[in-house]
């Protein structure tokens, strides 16, 4: 079946084609101006940065927007919330009257469509909503409608999500406050019970142990030397009362120039004992040397006139032993008595040196105690301050949490934060987005070219007439030898012209119609 068959058939069957396929497109065309018309507003909100740069103040809220999108849509296209519009706008005042409130919320739903707007980042940087109704000025009211409540919805939750986070870190800063209270509490009676025992006063125990332990060294030194000079008035007592006894002899006057020399020797040793230990104004070293300034001044008289006078000599002797007894009667006893004070002074001087040497060891051992107790002292105040690290740690962190969240609430609360601004107000649609008259009018094109060629064809199928040379040939078994010519009828030819005129006047009328029916839905749908 070449080109010529399907010509053939189009001839034969055009008005069985053009009537099913106009049939079809007027009823999808008719059908696009029957439908009642819907119109759709819609509105762009722009999603605004927080004003404020985050290395200021950051943000202590969610700013996945996608999900609070979703969340605020979850809100305000709840059943109560669609209602009051509803209620407030007046919809859907037909179909309430039949249908229950929740049909109509979920009428309403379906009129409700929101877009996201993604940058080149995948970062949602705006978003549309849109409302569609039958009627353009009620379709722009609720586009306006949901566009307050999705920014005023924003701003509420920011603000709600804001203080709720501010309000639990404020609780769990106080929480932590009482803990390192608490943990305080117990580090000041740890030191409270173990005062001079504590790691950070080692340094000081070490100095005060040092120099306790000098002030006792020096006071030993000090004993020993005590001692020693008690040791010393002694024996000067004894020697003195050895001498008080033999001061007569010392005073005598002497028999020869070896007696004097014998006791210059003795008293020199004396006057070296005594200068050892006292100065030269210490009344014992001046009473040794005028013995000795008498003694040589005897010494050299002997030497002068060695022939004495026996009465002379007896009469100096008297003489000088009745001055040694004056003498004596008024310089023994107060000699006597300073050394005897002096001793009593030296033991009582002994004795308060050996009260402070013990109590000097007993402060010793008391710190030598307290450095044997440090690190048994320093390993229980780390175990306590180890947790109070860490809770001050937590608390100090917890603290700029929570300052940083304050500053962020009181950002949202002055509306500083992110927010939604509207771009395009809700637009009034002047033309209905359904039905879409030409999209309807191609519709009805194809419809009418399937039911039309479906027709042609089952027609066709159903027709066992031959209308062509060609297909007679190839029924025929055996070769044509010859044809014979067509007989025209001039009453056949004119039945032919007419047809042939009324198919092509219907192919031009069906083409007008759809023509015009198509500028129609184009410049009036």
């Amino acid at each position: 079946m070449g080109i010529q068959h399907y010509v053939g058939v189009l001839n034969r069957r055009r008005l069985l084609f053009l009537l099913p396929f106009f049939l079809g497109w007027l009823a999808i065309w008719t059908a696009s101006w029957v439908l009642p018309p819907k119109y759709k507003s819609g509105t762009l909100i722009l999603v605004e940065q927080p004003t404020m740069p985050k290395d200021y103040v950051l943000p202590n809220v969610s700013d996945n927007l996608q999900e609070r999108l979703q969340s605020i849509s979850q809100q305000i296209l709840s059943r109560s919330r669609l209602l009051h519009i509803v209620d407030e706008l007046d919809l859907y005042p037909k179909e309430r009257v039949r249908l229950s409130p929740d049909e109509i919320v979920a009428n309403m739903r379906k009129n409700i469509d929101i877009e996201l707007v993604r940058g080149t980042d995948n970062r949602i940087s705006a978003f549309n909503i849109y409302y569609t109704a039958s009627d353009p000025h009620i379709a722009q009211q609720v586009t306006g409608r949901l566009t307050n409540l999705f920014i005023d919805e924003n701003l509420e939750v920011r603000q709600q999500e804001s203080e709720g986070n501010t309000r639990f870190l404020e609780d769990q800063l106080g929480s932590a406050r009482q803990s390192i209270e608490q943990q305080e509490e117990q580090i000041r009676e740890f030191k409270a019970q173990h005062v001079g025992e504590l790691p950070s006063q080692l340094n000081s125990n070490l100095q005060i142990l040092g120099g306790l332990q000098s002030q006792l060294q020096a006071e030993s030194e000090a004993l020993n030397t005590t001692k020693q000079q008690r040791v010393y008035l002694e024996s000067l007592l004894s020697q003195y009362r050895a001498l008080s006894g033999g001061a007569k002899d010392t005073d005598v006057p002497l028999s020869g120039i070896a007696e004097a020399d014998d006791r210059l020797d003795k008293l020199h040793a004396q006057l070296l004992e005594l200068t050892s230990v006292y100065g030269d104004q210490y009344p014992e070293v001046r009473k040794v040397k005028d013995q000795i300034a008498k003694v040589e001044a005897e010494r050299t008289r002997l030497l002068a006139s060695p022939k004495d006078n026996s009465n002379k000599q007896s009469s100096d002797a008297d003489a000088r032993s009745s001055g040694y007894a004056e003498r004596g009667g008024q310089k023994e006893p107060s000699s006597l008595a300073q050394l005897q004070s002096q001793l009593k002074a030296n033991e009582i001087e002994v004795k308060n040196r050996e009260q402070e040497i013990a109590a000097l060891s007993a402060r010793i051992g008391e710190y030598q105690a307290r450095l044997n107790q440090e690190p048994i002292r320093e390993q229980q105040l780390a175990d306590l301050t180890r947790g109070y690290d860490q809770s001050k740690a937590s608390y100090d962190d917890l603290l700029k949490k929570k300052n940083d969240s304050a500053m962020a609430t009181s950002m949202e609360r002055l509306q500083q934060g992110e927010r939604f601004r509207i771009i395009d107000p809700p637009s009034l649609p002047l033309k209905p987005t359904f039905p879409n008259r030409l999209k309807f009018c191609g519709i009805g094109l194809f419809v009418g070219l399937v039911l039309g060629g479906g027709i042609v064809v089952a027609a066709e199928m159903m027709d066992d007439r031959v209308y062509s040379e060609v297909e007679l040939r190839r029924l025929l078994p055996v070769p044509v030898l010859s044809e014979l010519p067509v007989i025209h009828d001039p009453a056949d030819e004119q039945r032919e012209k007419r047809k042939d005129w009324i198919g092509w006047a219907a192919t031009a009328g069906v083409a007008v119609t759809i023509l015009a029916g198509t500028a129609a839905s184009y410049f009036k749908g």
